[in-house]
């Protein structure tokens, strides 16, 4: 489970656009290195090994994503909204040989942190666009509009995802850039009754046919803080096999679908741009592993 974590003066650290700070520390648990943002790590990714993945919500990602495509190993054509330590690309360009990637990243300070410290492999087709998330969407190549097979949107400017990333309209903009059965993951915290959880799942529903949600079962609950995976496609969700494979552990996990789904959004009111609001501010638990 994430924490506050102390600072090393020799680790390497960045002051970021927004005014606070990350650095690149060893990774008190596993193998590998954590990016560290303000104090509470945010990312993990071990150099030796990027297939590996370390926080409870990336698994949750990349069981999902090993889904994707006609065979586990099939290339992919990917959007990231939120770079991090760029840990999905990475387990994409590892398990995925010949994924073409684009990263949209607001802070230029984080980017040249993590790409000094923790470089990319070499001839990774991934490319970072430094910008807004959403109006970087505008700026992409048309070549990829309605031929992306995944977008994941996990953006966080500070200790919260902007509120212009949590709207109908911006769920509309993701739309156009997927293939038909192409598949969006967005990284959902909340807390305790998941008031906001609710009106994401509520929104992503008006714009896209199936949606389901992968979460610890104790935050799926409300009962406190953490990380909802909310996955959104036009077509069926391939996800015949996740409920055991979450069930197994580490940690007990669940992911929900159909009328479970509709249950937990019933009532919640649609985000739109003129009332959208930044999701709620975390507590140090927020990023699990």
């Amino acid at each position: 489970m994430g924490r506050a974590r102390g600072r090393d003066a020799e680790n390497p650290r960045a002051r970021l656009d927004h005014g606070g700070t990350a650095e690149i520390a060893p990774s008190e648990f596993t193998s590998g290195f954590e990016l560290i943002v303000d104090g509470t790590p945010q990312s993990h990714v071990d150099l030796e090994d990027p297939a590996h993945l370390h926080f409870e919500y990336i698994v949750r990602m990349g069981a999902v994503i090993d889904q994707l495509g006609p065979s586990a190993s099939a290339p992919l054509s990917v959007v990231h909204l939120g770079a991090g330590a760029l840990t999905i690309p990475r387990y994409i360009d590892a398990t995925r040989p010949g994924s073409r990637q684009q990263v949209i990243e607001w802070e230029a300070p984080l980017v040249a942190l993590v790409r000094e410290h923790l470089p990319l492999p070499r001839g990774a087709a991934i490319r970072i666009r430094i910008g807004d998330a959403r109006e970087g969407l505008k700026r992409l190549p048309p070549a990829l509009h309605g031929q992306c097979d995944l977008v994941v949107s996990d953006v966080f400017s500070g200790a919260q995802t902007p509120a212009h990333l949590t709207s109908v309209e911006f769920y509309r903009e993701i739309s156009d850039l997927l293939a038909p059965a192409g598949v969006l993951l967005v990284n959902v915290a909340d807390g305790p009754g998941l008031a906001f959880a609710r009106r994401q799942v509520a929104t992503a529903a008006t714009v896209f046919p199936e949606v389901a949600l992968l979460a610890d079962t104790q935050v799926l609950k409300g009962r406190r803080f953490g990380n909802l995976v909310l996955a959104a496609s036009a077509l069926p969700l391939p996800t015949d096999w996740l409920p055991r494979m979450l069930a197994a552990g580490p940690h007990p996990a669940k992911i929900a679908q159909g009328e479970e789904v509709a249950a937990f959004a019933r009532g919640a009111a649609i985000v739109t741009d003129a009332d959208a609001v930044a999701s709620p501010r975390p507590d140090s638990s927020l990023f699990l592993r």
